[in-house]
Protein backbone atom coordinates (compact mmCIF):
# COMPACT_ATOMS: atom_id res chain seq x y z
CA UNK A 1 0.00 0.00 0.00
CA UNK A 2 1.17 3.34 -0.74
CA UNK A 3 -0.69 7.23 -1.21
CA UNK A 4 -0.11 9.07 -4.34
CA UNK A 5 -0.32 12.29 -4.06
CA UNK A 6 -0.54 16.07 -6.24
CA UNK A 7 0.85 18.99 -4.67
CA UNK A 8 1.68 22.40 -6.26
CA UNK A 9 4.66 23.49 -5.45
CA UNK A 10 4.09 26.77 -3.71
CA UNK A 11 1.08 25.61 -2.64
CA UNK A 12 -0.21 24.28 1.06
CA UNK A 13 -1.21 21.05 1.28
CA UNK A 14 -1.83 18.54 -1.00
CA UNK A 15 -4.32 15.42 -2.42
CA UNK A 16 -3.67 12.22 -1.40
CA UNK A 17 -5.27 8.36 -2.97
CA UNK A 18 -4.29 5.71 -1.21
CA UNK A 19 -3.94 2.45 -3.66
CA UNK A 20 -0.90 0.20 -4.24
CA UNK A 21 2.42 -0.18 -6.40
CA UNK A 22 2.24 -1.87 -9.78
CA UNK A 23 1.76 -1.48 -13.35
CA UNK A 24 -2.01 0.35 -13.11
CA UNK A 25 -0.41 3.22 -11.08
CA UNK A 26 2.49 3.70 -13.17
CA UNK A 27 -0.03 3.65 -15.94
CA UNK A 28 -1.92 6.58 -13.95
CA UNK A 29 0.54 8.55 -13.14
CA UNK A 30 1.68 8.77 -17.08
CA UNK A 31 -1.69 9.62 -17.75
CA UNK A 32 -1.89 12.07 -15.71
CA UNK A 33 1.59 13.49 -16.13
CA UNK A 34 0.84 13.75 -20.09
CA UNK A 35 -2.87 15.49 -19.13
CA UNK A 36 -1.25 18.28 -17.16
CA UNK A 37 2.33 18.61 -18.43
CA UNK A 38 4.60 20.95 -16.95
CA UNK A 39 2.29 23.00 -14.32
CA UNK A 40 4.19 23.38 -11.39
CA UNK A 41 2.00 20.10 -10.11
CA UNK A 42 4.28 17.79 -8.17
CA UNK A 43 3.14 14.17 -8.36
CA UNK A 44 4.63 11.28 -5.55
CA UNK A 45 4.63 8.01 -3.70
CA UNK A 46 4.94 8.12 -0.06
CA UNK A 47 4.62 5.14 2.24
CA UNK A 48 3.47 6.94 5.08
CA UNK A 49 2.11 10.54 5.10
CA UNK A 50 2.77 10.76 8.85
CA UNK A 51 6.10 10.52 7.54
CA UNK A 52 5.97 13.63 5.49
CA UNK A 53 4.56 16.80 7.35
CA UNK A 54 6.45 18.83 4.03
CA UNK A 55 3.04 17.62 2.51
CA UNK A 56 0.35 18.89 5.10
CA UNK A 57 -2.40 18.66 5.37
CA UNK A 58 -3.42 15.87 3.55
CA UNK A 59 -7.12 15.91 1.75
CA UNK A 60 -7.67 12.11 0.81
CA UNK A 61 -9.97 11.37 -1.76
CA UNK A 62 -11.83 8.13 -2.60
CA UNK A 63 -11.47 7.30 -6.01
CA UNK A 64 -8.83 7.60 -9.06
CA UNK A 65 -11.66 9.86 -10.99
CA UNK A 66 -11.92 12.32 -8.18
CA UNK A 67 -7.91 12.65 -7.58
CA UNK A 68 -7.81 12.80 -11.36
CA UNK A 69 -10.67 16.23 -11.57
CA UNK A 70 -8.99 17.74 -8.54
CA UNK A 71 -5.53 17.80 -9.74
CA UNK A 72 -6.87 19.07 -13.21
CA UNK A 73 -8.54 22.28 -11.18
CA UNK A 74 -5.42 22.62 -9.25
CA UNK A 75 -3.45 24.08 -12.57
Amino acid sequence: MCYLLAKKFDGEGCIALKTKHGKELSRFVKKIQGQIGETGIQIVTISRPSAYGEYEPYEIVDSKDEFEERIIRMQ
